[in-house]
């Protein structure tokens, strides 16, 4: 029997919900969804995409097995999941941005980060504003029990994101929406009062293959299965150590991500452009050359990518990434063309680089020819 020290016995369930959503408005998110904590129908595809090693090096993925599908196991008392969706185009995205996206992809001496990373740093913005809109629960409830989320934990984000009626789950594995696309953030907060869950919405996706047609690497190995160790954004930012030689060539230009299956979906289309300035452009990772990018030191490495997810892989694997970028860049020019002069000279400062894997992507990358 609820107690007066229950929240759902201070407040009706469904008017709460409204003045969350009018509160996470105000917040700049886009959508509020609930998803309740049985996901126990996620279990067995969860299972199968471990067992298969699609995780590759994330033994975080496999360290919590089955609680990423639990969330009243990994965080006890949870009843609902509030999901929260935030768009992240920049402000001064263009009009046409998946044809202008492509084109950066055709000048191979200037390195591409995803849209997403060009900004503020998503955990940081999506955390502080999901705990300001918890606050005013809480301001409102009084006590009660929650936890934040945002990419941090073993949470199955898309899955509850699907459950609670923010898209359906695209072929890529990522999450769709009608009126936006799939160029958004997302974030939950676990809670122990009974909200009214959301209604899912149906999928959209059809005979379309555009997403598994464009990937680079062959990563989305079949519908809504995607195999982690050939995703670029794995590679490029995940994976600790060398590229694998036979990726490399693969990757282009991406030095940070890789936006393929996005930039082609016909939903995107409809993509918002953020209503916050975090995720503006920042001045230096947008069509900069590679070699100005691999001349980066470690101060300017960590003082440019001061508050942005960059900052997380370090500046041996940003040097990596962009030597393998400039491998890339190499073999597409003939040997006795001019501009392979400034790109080795590049390279050949880095040749006595004191960290190994540095050391042999860019001398990986100066044998590159056309």
């Amino acid at each position: 029997m609820p107690t007066d020290q229950d929240p759902q016995a201070r407040i009706d369930p469904v008017a709460l919900l409204e003045r969350v959503r009018a509160w996470a408005k105000e917040l700049g998110f886009s959508q509020i969804g609930v998803a309740g904590v049985d996901l126990s129908s996620a279990e067995a595809g969860l299972s199968q995409w471990l067992a298969q090693g699609f995780h590759g090096s994330m033994d975080y993925m496999a360290a919590h097995g089955l609680k990423r599908a639990r969330p009243a196991e990994l965080v006890p008392g949870t009843v609902s999941v509030i999901t929260a969706r935030m768009d992240y185009l920049p402000r001064s995205t263009p009009q046409g941005w998946q044809r202008v996206e492509f084109e950066r992809l055709q000048r191979p001496q200037e390195g591409v980060v995803s849209v997403y990373a060009r900004g503020r740093d998503y955990h940081k913005v999506m955390r502080a504003r999901l705990q300001k809109l918890q606050a005013r629960m809480a301001a409102e409830l009084g006590p009660f029990g929650h936890r934040v989320f945002t990419d941090s934990a073993p949470v199955l984000e898309a899955e509850l994101a699907a459950r609670s009626g923010q898209g359906w789950r695209g072929k890529h594995t990522l999450v769709l929406s009608r009126d936006a696309g799939s160029m958004f953030f997302l974030g939950e907060i676990y809670v122990d009062i009974a909200l009214p869950p959301s209604e899912p919405v149906t999928h959209h996706c059809g005979t379309c293959t555009a997403c598994m047609d464009a990937c680079p690497t062959g990563a989305i190995v079949a519908p809504h299965r995607l195999d982690a160790r050939r995703c670029i954004s794995y590679l490029t930012i995940e994976l600790h150590g060398a590229i694998p030689e036979d990726m490399r060539p693969l990757i282009g230009n991406r030095i940070y991500g890789c936006d393929d299956c996005q930039r082609v979906c016909p939903w995107n289309k409809y993509a918002h452009v953020s209503a916050l300035p975090d995720f503006d452009e920042r001045e230096g990772l947008t069509d900069a050359p590679l070699t100005a990018l691999l001349a980066w030191s470690e101060e300017e490495f960590l003082r440019r990518t001061e508050g942005s997810p960059i900052r997380r892989i370090g500046h041996a694997r940003w040097l990596r990434n962009v030597a393998v970028a400039l491998g890339n860049a190499l073999a597409r020019l003939p040997a006795d063309d001019p501009a392979r002069a400034p790109l080795l000279a590049a390279l050949a400062a880095r040749r006595e680089h004191p960290d190994e894997m540095v050391r042999e992507h860019v001398a990986w990358a100066m044998e590159q020819k056309a």
